[in-house]
């Protein structure tokens, strides 16, 4: 452990959060993830516990989505060269230039529209799935999964337009409902989730290599788990809508497959052992969990002493901002659950439920919602930030505020407590000076949350 200092000072804190931000994003990017998970030795592929005999594949290509798989592709050519015959990744609008100073030839990237689902998407989605239907049991599929893929693949099922699958997107993200949940919806509507762009591969060996960015690592969810059988039903579909209150705003084609799937008069979803599944090798290469571990880590260094709390962090956002909060007035009061300087660590992803019309994403909203219950407080630190770079339909990653935070925001003229009811959590931050902006970090694992206090 590091010499431990007297960081008293409110712009120590901020630097030292920042430090230990850059230092998990470092530790989760997709060139440092998959040659950590990837190591090629002659015609042998070795993925964690699989070998791949590459003297005995006929063709190698690549597919992907997600906001990670821009880099991911970049990385993966590097390691496989003029073995990978080519493919395809779809990406989000401004992922690509993650690409630029490396260089990527085989491998075609193209950008969609994240976190609602456009015409760019669908064209991508219609060509991957191309792509690996031309595929044959002498090939092999590598398919890089990282977070943003549920949107970047659209291949609405039949009878379902884009712009109802978009509406019904839409409606979902504003609901409150879980990231799990929205995928369990999303699956049931597709071509190609929950397993079924590995049906569209077979016979086609296929190795997914994932960026997790879903609380708890669950593969099914990541993404909606293109490659896994989906152990989620079209009545669990339909009780999520029911039980956010959608099911008579979602558009009528929607409720229609749903129903037809309840009623069985539809095929389901690939589930768990399923033929077509026989042989996918899906394996995690990187998740929140490693960009926690990383910055617990350089906390230690810097003279902290830290705790995890959780890396599958859940809940509405403004109540985990209450909670954080909440642990940094203890840390101020008792010196408890840690000495002092200290660090205290959550990953995963709330959710917000959208009842005004501001503009916000959820690590804004825990942050804001976390700055009043700061108020006043010495030597305190909170953020939250999307590893991603964008926090919801915003350009910021998230916010960092302190005990001064409100104290800015009144002296422009901004009530917290009004901003937070109004989902408008992205002006009063940054009319405080208090927005993480990044810009798209190319990698993708989980939401970061950060209570620091110094001695």
């Amino acid at each position: 452990m590091g010499e431990r200092r007297l960081a008293t000072d409110v712009e120590a804190l901020r630097s030292d959060v920042d430090r230990i931000a850059q230092a998990a994003l470092t530790a989760v990017a997709p060139e440092t993830c998959l040659r950590r998970a990837l190591h090629v030795e002659g015609d042998q592929l070795r993925v964690a516990k699989e070998t791949f005999d590459l003297s005995r594949i006929q063709r190698i290509i690549v597919v992907g989505m997600g906001k990670a798989s821009a880099r991911m592709a970049a990385t993966l050519e590097d390691l496989l060269g003029e073995r990978i015959s080519g493919g395809l990744v779809v990406t989000a609008h401004g992922y690509r230039a993650a690409t630029r100073k490396v260089g990527i030839r085989k491998i075609k990237i193209v950008e969609a529209s994240h976190p609602v689902p456009d015409a760019r998407g669908l064209a991508a989605a219609k060509r991957i799935v191309t792509i690996v239907e031309e595929a044959n049991e002498e090939d092999l599929a590598i398919v890089l999964i990282s977070g943003g893929g549920s949107a970047l693949l659209p291949l609405p099922a039949s009878g379902i337009a884009l712009y109802d699958l978009a509406a019904t997107s839409e409606l979902l993200l504003r609901s409150g409902a879980k990231i799990q949940e929205i995928n369990t919806v999303r699956k049931h509507l597709s071509q190609v989730k929950g397993g079924q762009l590995a049906g569209h591969a077979f016979p086609a060996q296929v190795l997914a290599l994932v960026l997790s960015d879903v609380p708890g690592d669950s593969l099914n969810a990541i993404a909606s788990g293109p490659t896994v059988g989906d152990p989620t039903t079209f009545d669990q579909a339909k009780q999520i809508l029911r039980q956010y209150r959608l099911w008579e705003e979602i558009p009528k084609s929607v409720r229609e497959r749903i129903e037809a799937g309840v009623r069985s008069t539809i095929q389901e979803t690939p589930k768990p052992g399923d033929a077509v599944l026989q042989r996918v090798t899906t394996t995690i290469i990187g998740s929140g969990s490693d960009a926690v571990e990383e910055a617990l880590a350089e906390g230690e260094r810097l003279g902290y002493y830290t705790l995890l709390l959780t890396t599958t962090l859940e809940g509405e956002a403004r109540e985990v901002g209450k909670v954080l909060a909440a642990l940094a007035r203890e840390e101020v009061n008792t010196h408890r659950p840690l000495s002092l300087p200290a660090l205290i660590l959550a990953a995963g992803e709330t959710t917000v439920t959208v009842r005004g019309t501001g503009k916000g994403g959820r690590n804004q909203e825990v942050a804001l919602s976390a700055a009043r219950g700061i108020e006043g407080l010495c030597g305190v630190v909170v953020a939250s930030l999307g590893t991603d770079g964008r926090d919801g339909p915003t350009d910021a990653a998230g916010g960092m505020v302190d005990g001064g935070t409100v104290s800015r925001m009144r002296e422009r003229g901004i009530d917290p407590e009004e901003y937070l009811e109004e989902n408008n959590s992205y002006e009063a931050l940054e009319k405080a000076g208090d927005l993480i902006v990044t810009g798209p970090t190319g990698t993708n694992v989980a939401d970061m949350c950060f209570v620091a206090v110094g001695k």
